[in-house]
């Protein structure tokens, strides 16, 4: 869900907005990935005075770029922390203290050198870049929901194949419009994966049908593409998110992890928004096999 936006919105997007040092909301109806996809990477977006402020998946291209989508990376974020480990990824205690410590749970990363773990380090930093086009609530219902929802992080510190093993890799241009329907797809990221009845008035209500929850790991899920015309289907993939057959799907949090090509480490699109809070039905992913799209990306080669 994207939660720093209204709460008005017609649909939700992906995205998991970190209050203090909570807000573990992965891939429905998955397994643990452990090192199948090791350049899939967990990230939190920090502003300026690092305060954490959501937390989405992505995957590392080259040493130095990982690609999520643009609403990971737009402001009010300034800085991103990135990690590869396939998880769970445990609060850092000392940022858990203080959050805890503190009346509005509201911590800034730059406040203590002790905080040397999630949300506040991690293996890289990073500077995000949303596209240039990127936008949300551009138009009236669904299709003009989103816009070019790709972003780019820039890390500062190069991450070598040692450590991911290997990277993921951009499409060839416009190969989402040669698949068929039902084609295999991938899903891996680091969201929620169960729906829970949390106890108390901490999170909106009504409970407890949105209580998203789950561990920070990186999960996967093996999914399909629903093909066909659609009002944005030359900027989006349409996935399905049923748990039916086998299958899973993408829930909050996995914002910006790939959706691969099945069997592939070939990145057809970027996880952008899902249709309700269940996280059921069908799922939306922005395209990144748009030549535009490939050429921005390739920018920061």
């Amino acid at each position: 869900m994207r939660m720093c936006k209204s709460a008005a919105a017609l649909v939700v997007i992906a995205a998991v907005m970190l209050v203090g040092a909570t807000g573990a909301m992965a891939i429905t109806n998955g397994q643990p990935d452990g090192t199948n996809h090791p350049y899939v990477g967990l990230m939190v977006a920090l502003d300026k005075d690092g305060i954490p402020l959501w937390r989405c998946s992505g995957s590392l291209l080259t040493p130095t770029v990982y690609l999520t989508a643009g609403h990971c990376t737009e402001p009010p974020a300034a800085h991103v922390e990135v990690w590869f480990a396939p998880g769970p990824i445990p609060t850092d205690p000392d940022y858990l203290a203080a959050v805890q410590a503190d009346a509005d749970g509201i911590v800034s990363c730059n406040d203590s050198a002790p905080f040397d773990g999630y949300p506040c380090r991690g293996d890289a930093g990073a500077t995000p870049y949303p596209n240039p086009d990127f936008c949300t609530g551009c138009g009236h219902g669904l299709p003009n929901f989103a816009n070019r929802d790709v972003g780019v992080v820039k890390l500062s510190t190069a991450v070598p194949t040692r450590t991911v093993g290997e990277y993921a890799v951009l499409p060839s241009p416009r190969l989402v419009d040669t698949l068929a329907n039902k084609t295999p797809a991938d899903f891996v990221g680091y969201g929620v994966q169960f729906q829970a009845n949390i106890p108390g008035n901490l999170l909106p209500q009504p409970p407890p049908f949105y209580r998203w929850t789950g561990p920070r790991q990186r999960m996967y899920a093996p999914g399909e593409i629903v093909s066909g015309n659609f009002k944005h289907s030359n900027e989006f993939i349409r996935f399905s998110l049923n748990a039916g057959g086998g299958k899973g799907g993408t829930c909050f949090g996995d914002s910006g992890g790939p959706d691969l090509l099945g069997g592939t480490d070939t990145v057809l699109a970027v996880n952008s928004y899902v249709t309700n809070v269940n996280c059921s039905g069908v799922g939306y992913s922005q395209r990144v096999d748009i030549p535009e799209v490939l050429t921005w990306i390739r920018s920061f080669f």
